[in-house]
């Protein structure tokens, strides 16, 4: 029997290979060496041994690798990278910028108002115009090392010597200077409005922290003559009223700017940064307005309302071809050079006030009853002591018997009922659409700073009553203006021509433009309106209301009126409202002249309170626009009263026949 050999046991204890270069078996992992407590280790190619001490925990953790120091450097590259493009871009790319924004933080920056354009009257005479204006200040740090030559000696005279040089020519005070001139603040304002030639005779003393900015002040050389026309400018430029205000747009130009340093308190450096960018000087304005004819006009208009006690007045003088305002006079005025301290007003009264114009809108019934066909001048009219209509009765404003008149003969002597009884032959739309073209109920057109269109009553809202009181100028309100503008249609056959202020304009460095010529409004026909000019010219006459309003060597037409004045304070009629409006010569009309006063105390029929102010104002604009009179030429003779009363049978006779209101 043969037996069987025993298999081979792994010993418990693995076999430890004797060369280091033994390599594990393909696909296991090496075997970790151990290495009893107290032992050596022999590292591969070492022919010395040494112990290895024992790690602690932290020990434990693996070393860097090469790959994470790169990538820290990289890191690192990275964000110094960063702040090298940030240094890039702000000393070079942004350095403007930057350098900018840093120079922003201690510069302060201010307006410098343009210079305003200047504003002409039609001949060239200045009304309105910006001069140079320094504004002087000074730096108390740097004032007391002034120094001068003293008895051939240069000495240093400091605050004293500077208050004492400079105050004969700011005028001030040399005590009042010298506490200007003592402290610390580097910015301290002496004196504005000072002139460029004082200026430069204050740097020609060559005083240290005296310095100047420029400003511009406005001036009105004529004063109160044209104020209210031309208006006026407030502190810092601000237009306030007149052609200032309406014409703003052209006349401010566009405004500069001055930039100059500022120290940690916010004062200004005199020796720092300091940068003037000049503005754009403004459009120049030539007006229609004639200065001599102005003057003359708001001289007599003042002298008038002071002599009378009135409460204002307005003179408007227009030429009739063109609608071209030669004087736009209003009283109580203003000094535009000093209107702070003013108490007149500084509106343009002839724009802003409304009144009941009373006689004088009687010319525009006229002219529609002769152009609608309804008289002619020579229709012979029976006027009776009183009228009944609607529910009240009307009367003349002179008490009289029954009169026998032609219309130009009630027209002449202005006779109330006679303009209602000619008046009622024409519907009252009728009669509103002639009132509207003669420019009643709206604006004027020129667009002046607070101009009011009136009051005109729609037909389907007037009273009983109203129907009536329009036909004699009560129960509507017109404005200087409209009231001129009713005569202008007239004396330019039967055109209406809106009113204009601006004959030209004129950019900086440009040549005059002409401004736009207006278009005017056919209101009735030629022969309407020279037939009204020739009963017009009866009113003058010795048999009219107003002969006090001729004219030596000129023919005139023209109309009175005394109204009732509305008060709106108290709520009632107050006083009157005398006025006179006309034009001359009358065979071919050239200027148109209204005066209105408003409740004079002394006198108040326009005849004599308003037609003495037209005769002196229009003589003068005759004489100034070169005018020649007519000699020899006799105003045509227009029969007002009738040699014999009318048979109240004749249909051709204007007569009352019964209230039509009362059926």
């Amino acid at each position: 029997m043969t037996q069987k050999r025993p298999t081979a046991r792994r010993p418990a204890t693995p076999v430890r290979r004797s060369t280091a270069s033994a390599k594990p078996a393909r696909g296991r992992a090496a075997p970790r060496r151990t290495v009893p407590k107290g032992a050596t280790a022999t590292r591969a190619g070492s022919t010395r041994g040494r112990p290895i001490p024992r790690r602690s925990p932290s020990a434990a953790r693996p070393r860097p690798t090469r790959r994470r120091i790169g990538g820290m450097l990289v890191g690192l590259l990275f964000v110094l990278s960063i702040f090298a493009a940030q240094l890039v871009r702000i000393q070079g790319f942004d350095s403007a910028a930057v350098s900018a924004q840093a120079i922003q933080g201690r510069t302060a920056t201010q307006a410098i108002p343009a210079v305003r354009g200047t504003i002409y009257d039609g001949r060239g005479t200045v009304l309105a115009q910006s001069v140079e204006r320094r504004v002087v200040a000074a730096d108390q740090t740097a004032v007391p090392e002034y120094e001068k030559t003293v008895n051939d000696r240069l000495r240093t005279v400091g605050v004293a010597g500077a208050a004492k040089d400079l105050a004969p020519l700011l005028r001030i005070d040399e005590v009042t200077l010298r506490r200007a001139l003592t402290g610390d603040s580097r910015y301290r304002i002496l004196s504005k409005n000072v002139s460029p030639l004082t200026w430069r005779k204050i740097r020609a003393l060559g005083i240290p922290g005296i310095s100047s900015t420029r400003e511009s002040e406005r001036k009105y050389p004529q004063g109160t003559t044209a104020a209210s026309l031309v208006g006026f400018v407030i502190d810092g430029g601000k237009p306030g009223g007149g052609v200032e205000l309406w014409k703003d747009a052209d006349l401010k130009g566009e405004a500069g700017t001055e930039t100059y340093e500022i120290g940690q308190d916010g004062d200004r450096l005199p020796t720092g940064i300091h940068e003037v960018v000049d503005g754009r000087r403004g459009s120049d304005l030539r007006l229609t307005i004639d200065n001599d004819i102005q003057w003359y006009a708001q001289n007599a208009l003042a002298k008038k309302v002071r002599e009378t006690d009135a409460l204002s007045g307005t003179v408007v003088v227009q030429r009739a071809r063109t609608g071209e305002i030669l004087a736009l006079a209003s009283y109580p005025t203003f000094d535009p050079n000093h209107v702070g301290s003013s108490s007149g007003r500084l509106d343009n009264l002839a724009f802003t006030d409304t009144f009941e114009p009373g006689s004088t809108a009687k010319v525009m019934l006229a002219a529609a009853a002769v152009e609608e066909g309804v008289v002619t001048p020579s229709t012979p009219m029976i006027i009776p002591p009183t009228l009944p209509r609607s529910d009240t009765s009307f009367r003349d404003s002179h008490p009289h018997g029954t009169l026998h008149l032609t219309f130009a003969g009630a027209l002449a002597q202005s006779s109330n009922m006679g303009m209602i009884l000619a008046g009622e032959k024409m519907s009252a739309k009728t009669l509103d659409d002639y009132y509207r073209r003669f420019g009643l109920g709206s604006p004027s057109g020129t667009g002046f700073p607070g101009e009011t269109a009136g009051i005109l009553t729609p037909v389907d809202e007037m009273n009983g009553t109203q129907r009536y009181t329009v036909m004699f100028g009560q129960g509507l309100s017109v404005t200087a203006v409209q009231a001129a503008g009713v005569f202008q249609t007239i004396a330019n056959d039967g055109v209406r021509l809106p009113p204009t202020l601006v004959s030209a304009s004129r950019a900086p460095g440009g040549e005059w433009v002409q401004a736009p010529r207006p278009t005017g409004v056919r209101v009735v026909s030629t022969k309407a309106a020279r037939e009204t000019n020739r009963m017009l010219e009866g009113v003058v006459s010795a048999e009219g209301t107003a002969p006090e309003a001729r004219v030596p060597g000129y023919r005139v037409a023209g109309k009175t009126g005394t109204a009732d004045r509305y008060d709106q304070a108290s709520g009632g009629y107050a006083g009157k409202t005398a006025s006179f409006i006309g034009f001359a010569p009358a065979e071919d009309p050239q200027l148109v002249v209204s005066v209105i006063i408003q409740r004079p105390v002394k006198g108040y029929y326009g005849g004599l309170v308003a037609g003495p102010v037209f005769r002196d104002v229009m003589t003068a604009a005759l004489h100034r626009e070169q005018i020649a009179p007519t000699p020899g030429t006799r105003s045509p003779r227009i029969r007002t009263v009738l040699p014999s009363a009318p048979s109240p049978n004749d249909p051709k006779v204007l007569r009352d026949r019964g209230n039509p209101d009362r059926g």
